[in-house]
């Protein structure tokens, strides 16, 4: 309640040593806040736990969300402050969701496709500040977001106003 929440909700595959690595700068910078992450399996949160004290953050600021109906998953998305994004693998559905539920999204646009989704949805939503071109950027946007409350919650209130006119959830245009 007192924490800034970031999370990522992508498949644990995505979340490759250097994307943690950068999550666990983004957390010794902004004290108190945790990293919401999906629940996948014992050795895969054994192994983050032990790399997050090895980088200095205590392991307890990593949370695992339990796998839970699509619906009750969406609902407690958007109590995330900020969804951090993973390269080479951006979100792609999780993404989505997560925009829809009216999260914003930070990522870095990768040089191949799959890390290129992201920042793809964001643009169709109207959010292309959310997207940054490299590491440093996108770590100083996060810190930046987090330690600016009014800019973030200007950013969720852009994001529901044009979330109604985006044609990234425009069905009908579809």
């Amino acid at each position: 309640e007192h924490s800034f929440v970031f999370c990522n909700f992508n498949q644990s595959y995505k979340i490759t040593p250097e994307s943690f690595t950068a999550f666990m700068r983004i957390m010794r910078q902004v004290p108190g806040s945790v990293l919401w992450l999906l629940e996948a399996n014992p050795v895969f949160h054994e192994n983050l736990k032990s790399e997050a004290g090895r980088q200095g953050v205590d392991s307890a600021r990593l949370i695992f969300a339990p796998i839970v109906p699509i619906e009750e998953h969406l609902a407690r998305m958007k109590l995330a402050d900020l969804f951090i994004d993973t390269l080479p693998y951006n979100a792609h559905t999780t993404a989505s969701d997560a925009l829809w539920t009216g999260l914003p999204l930070l990522t870095c646009r990768g040089s191949a496709f799959p890390g290129r989704v992201a920042a793809s949805l964001l643009n169709a939503v109207g959010m292309g500040e959310l997207v940054t071109e490299n590491p440093a950027d996108f770590e100083g946007l996060a810190l930046q977001l987090a330690q600016d409350r009014p800019r973030l919650n200007a950013l969720r209130d852009k994001l529901a106003q044009n979330r109604a006119a985006a044609p990234l959830f425009d069905t009908d245009l579809y």
